[in-house]
């Protein structure tokens, strides 16, 4: 048996936990550079706010609404959503972290466990520990455990937990559940889907295999069909570790100059390493993408993908920070207004055992650049994101009279909370 654990509104529940006047209120979180509403209150979603909405059409569309707007903070985010998954590593006998906002775990032996009452102490616990709202869906499948998520979180009456144990539950919950909402099949094959008049997954799930191998040829689809219909199926291994990460942000304004460029490529980059760190993971392939704005067609275009592959695996930051200049260098086109750029690592694997280079490998420095690597990372724990950085993750200039000016990463974040669990800066002061 298969549970899923999805905390409600992730990021509005994470801005609201030091915020309680903000309980029954409309809340909004905005994408990097406060450019579009990524998440939304259910209040919120009431008034008709949708996600994706330009942040600056809010004012004009919802002009007598109070609506509370915030920037997103992933320092916030993440802190909070570890809080929670080291509640239910404690609670669960086995368990994946799937995303930021979900968690899988899984019951070998059902008999032992009344799953209901789990599921809604879990929350309970979470609730009062944390102070986040979460939905507990719980199936024999993992795609019927999301499906469960789903009603659970939007139906009072199962306490914030579903269980589907039987197969006339599942049946109901199929017929109920809209081929939009199924994990696995996406907006493309949903729209497709519809057009042979499959409208529910009870639709789906009710055709034959043998018409899902010949319709889709497509191993993802054929599982989902496989799951709906109870048999467990999507392995474990292909969700645990991620294929790839990537870092991307489009900037706050135009950017033309190599430096500074270098510097958000370079924030990317150490954002990755950061990530493979707390992964226990290394990545052989470092990748990097740059945009110039497709919708000013007034201006010249390019865009320009290139990668490199490392003689060693590492999750260094300053490798693989290095290795991702050297990518831009060569990406970089004098004469455009540069609007995005993103780092990827990829060919990612355990950090332990790594194949090392036979003429290139020097003990002394890998060792010193692990211990570079975990002290930065403990300092900036204890101190706050960014506390230390690479030279490369800031941009300096020089004014008309020879002043140097220093410029971290520059994104735009006007509306962002503060972080009282991880920034001694912020911590909360009683009076």
């Amino acid at each position: 048996m298969y549970g899923i654990i999805d905390c409600d509104n992730c990021y509005v529940s994470c801005e609201r936990v030091f915020r309680p006047d903000l309980k029954d209120k409309p809340v909004i979180v905005l994408s990097n550079n406060d450019g579009c509403v990524v998440a939304r209150s259910n209040e919120a979603k009431k008034l008709g706010i949708k996600a994706g909405v330009p942040f600056y059409q809010l004012a004009e569309k919802f002009p007598d609404q109070k609506i509370a707007v915030f920037s997103s903070n992933y320092e916030l985010y993440g802190e909070l959503t570890g809080r929670v998954v080291s509640i239910i590593r404690k609670e669960a006998p086995a368990y994946f972290r799937y995303s930021i906002d979900e968690c899988f775990v899984y019951f070998k032996d059902v008999e032992q466990v009344d799953l209901m009452r789990w599921g809604e102490n879990l929350h309970k616990r979470i609730k009062r520990s944390v102070g986040m709202p979460v939905s507990i869906g719980l199936a024999p499948t993992k795609t019927l455990a999301k499906m469960a998520s789903f009603f659970a979180k939007r139906h009072s009456g199962f306490r914030h937990c579903c269980l589907i144990d039987t197969d006339e539950k599942r049946i109901r919950a199929l017929k109920l559940y809209s081929i939009d909402e199924v994990w696995g099949i996406g907006r493309r094959y949903a729209a497709r889907l519809k057009s042979m008049g499959v409208e529910t997954a009870y639709d789906f799930a009710s055709h034959k295999l043998s018409w899902v191998k010949a319709t889709f040829r497509n191993i993802v689809i054929e599982r989902t069909w496989r799951e709906l219909n109870g048999e467990d199926c999507v392995p474990n291994e292909e969700m645990a570790r991620k294929q790839s990460i990537c870092t991307s942000r489009s900037f706050n304004g135009m950017i033309t100059d190599l430096e500074g460029l270098r510097t958000h490529v370079s924030n990317y980059a150490a954002r990755c390493a950061e990530k493979l760190r707390q992964e226990g993971s290394v990545a052989s392939i470092v990748s990097v993408f740059l945009y110039t704005n497709p919708f000013r067609e007034d201006l010249p275009q390019y865009t320009s993908f290139m990668e490199t592959r490392l003689p060693v695996a590492t999750n260094s930051t300053v490798e693989i920070v290095k290795a991702a200049y050297e990518v831009l260098r060569q990406l970089y086109r004098e004469g455009y207004q540069y609007k995005k750029a993103g780092v990827i690592v990829m060919g990612i694997g355990p950090k332990s055992p790594v194949q090392l280079d036979l003429f290139d490998y020097n003990a002394d420095q890998f060792q010193k650049m692990k211990r570079l690597d975990a002290v930065i990372d403990r300092i900036n724990k204890v101190n706050g994101t960014e506390t230390i950085v690479l030279g490369s993750q800031q941009y300096t200039r020089r004014d008309g009279k020879g002043k140097a000016n220093v410029f971290a990463n520059a994104i735009k974040h006007d509306y962002r909370s503060k972080n009282p669990t991880t920034r001694w800066s912020d911590i909360i002061v009683l009076k």
